[in-house]
């Protein structure tokens, strides 16, 4: 069994080595209130969003969510592992390293998941190996006429889940068991039988920033459904907070801009053509965490959607969710209902490049001109009302004055009556998304229940609450209420950050270390107070609405006690009030 440093060493550690001095050989910091800012080491910025903490020994990027102890920051700027930068720093502090001890529940945690890590990259050797085998024939073939190169399969490991169950038992002839390839994703069982999940499929690993193998895409051949199949999540994969070729962005040094498509196609087949840093979701719809996430790696991300209808309607969302998280970000906007795969396989990489990347108010005003029919004086009145309500949330003078001219143009109204159309229009209507409102309200509702648990976690993680003032059962998500645990067993913040293996989990306890807890204990205590009422409210609410929702489609003894649950749950909401 693999063991760890003793807790106590690692905070003596970290207290020898001064964050801000460690910090301060890489980046200029600045003394700013009681914490230290500079420009982020891991993303292109012109202003200042990375903060050090010295009272806390903790660093966090206000702008690509990068954050964690001094160790975490020697890891990154490094590319070290944990234990090659706990030497690295050791080495410079005349630290002698200590001998290793066991802890059985973190080496159960810490092992399921190097299991699984170690079972994907496994399969994904296999996967790949089988690809050039009589096996994977067909596959390769497909992918050939895909027009994609040897070189660019290499580069992304691309393999071939064959027909026949092989992968899984060769899996467990190299030692795993049945159930590990259960948890990992790789076998699927029913009826008291395991077998493979991938099967007849070109398989794509999902690698993440650091290398890890957290599961694959394996795309059908044939007509076989579902088309794309992904790894369901796993202790160690969710695909909300990963994105496709994370590995690569995090290679590529000093983007501008990260690109973002649908699918791995996309991705493999612009790397083949040259173009750095484009990454896809992974068979879902842009989260908040995957925003995050991009912007991690560059200032500014573009949407590269496929040109057609459904593409149109992702890209709004993907807007959405974005300008959400204060991501700034552009479309590149294909002709023809083109995907990028057939547009720069037709046009080639200088069209692509020679593509200008549009605002998301321009975009969403081109939407708005298919819509209506401008040869008309009643079309063209729709289309200058819709843009004005899309104007309203521009801010820039300069900028707002540019599309006034090109609608005045457009559609014959002038400037004046435009702006004055600007100012009396309601908020935005959705433009080729139903429920653009409903998403926008959702989005807010997510942030809100989450920004309320973290700053809970941040008093928490203070040390100045009485005990059994907050319990994990506070806290709906897996890894807010893990790290709740973690703070009540009395944790460090610090010693939490080494402990995630993923880039969301050190950006959420960063978040939650940025909160200002600068208060009295009273102040503290009141805070907390505050939260817990909050998290409780929207709890009951989300299932009042859940039933209320649901009310209308039943009957008789069902809808009885659902609506004697509906009133029980209003008199819980109005206790708390």
């Amino acid at each position: 069994m693999a063991g760890r440093y003793p807790p106590q060493w690692l905070d003596e550690l970290r207290a020898r080595a001064d964050i801000v001095k460690v910090i301060g050989s890489y980046v200029t910091l600045k003394k700013n209130g009681h914490r230290y800012v500079g420009l982020c080491p891991f993303h292109n910025e012109t202003a200042p969003s990375f903060s050090v903490d010295e009272q806390k020994q903790v660093y966090h990027c206000f702008g690509c969510k990068a954050g964690g102890s001094v160790i975490q920051f020697v890891m990154d700027i490094e590319r070290l592992s944990f234990p090659e930068a706990v030497a690295f720093l050791a080495e410079q502090l005349h630290m002698p390293l200590p001998e290793m001890q066991n802890d059985p529940a973190y080496e159960k945690r810490r092992t399921l998941k190097e299991r699984i890590y170690l079972a994907n990259r496994t399969a994904a050797r296999m996967y790949h190996q089988l690809l050039w085998q009589s096996e994977g024939a067909g596959i390769l073939h497909y992918l050939q006429q895909r027009g994609l190169s040897d070189a660019v399969i290499r580069r992304f490991g691309i393999g071939a889940a064959p027909s026949s169950a092989q992968v899984g038992r060769r899996l467990m002839e190299e030692g795993f068991t049945e159930e590990e390839l259960v948890q990992a994703g790789l076998m699927l069982r029913r009826e008291g039988r395991a077998f493979d999940m991938f099967r007849n499929r070109a398989m794509f690993p999902i690698i993440d920033a650091y290398g890890n193998v957290l599961g694959f895409g394996g795309r059908a051949m044939g007509d076989a459904m579902p088309k794309y199949l992904n790894t369901s999540d796993t202790p160690a994969f969710n695909k909300r907070y990963t994105v496709f070729a994370a590995n690569l962005l995090r290679k590529a040094r000093n983007l501008s801009r990260v690109i973002l498509v649908e699918g791995y196609m996309d991705v493999v087949a612009l790397s083949q053509f040259g173009v750095e840093g484009v990454a896809a979701t992974l068979g879902t719809a842009l989260t908040p965490e995957q925003a995050r996430l991009l912007h991690r790696f560059a200032p500014e991300v573009h949407i590269a959607y496929d040109g057609d209808r459904a593409g149109q309607k992702a890209i709004l969302r993907g807007l959405e969710v974005l300008e959400a998280e204060n991501v700034p970000v552009r479309v590149l906007d294909f002709p023809g209902g083109l995907d990028p795969d057939e547009f720069i396989r037709q046009e080639g990489l200088e069209a692509f490049q020679a593509l200008k990347p549009i605002s998301a108010v321009t975009y969403r005003m081109r939407r708005e001109k298919e819509r209506h029919d401008v040869s008309t004086e009643e079309g063209r009145t729709e289309y200058a009302k819709a843009c004005a309500a899309i104007l309203r949330d521009v801010k820039e003078p300069v900028e707002l004055e540019n599309h006034l001219r090109h609608l005045s143009v457009e559609t014959g109204f002038s400037r004046e009556v435009l702006l004055q159309q600007v100012g009396a229009s309601p908020a935005p209507k959705p433009v080729a998304a139903p429920r653009r409102e409903g998403f926008r309200q959702k989005a807010r509702e997510v942030s809100q229940v989450d920004w309320t648990a973290r700053t809970l976690l941040a008093v928490l993680a203070t040390g100045r609450l009485p005990k059994g003032s907050v319990s994990p059962e506070e806290f709906e998500d897996p890894l807010l209420r893990s790290l709740c645990e973690g703070l009540l067993a009395g944790e460090s913040a610090a010693s939490l950050m080494e402990r995630q293996t993923d880039d969301q989990g050190r950006a959420v306890i960063g978040d939650i270390l940025s909160v200002d807890t600068d208060l009295d204990d009273d102040g503290l205590m009141h805070m907390a107070q505050d939260c817990l009422k909050r998290l409780r409210r929207q709890r009951l609410e989300r299932a009042l609405d859940q039933i209320q929702q649901h009310l209308p489609t039943l009957t008789g003894e069902e809808r009885e006690r659902e609506t004697q649950r509906a009133i029980a749950l209003t008199q819980q909401l109005l206790d708390l009030k």
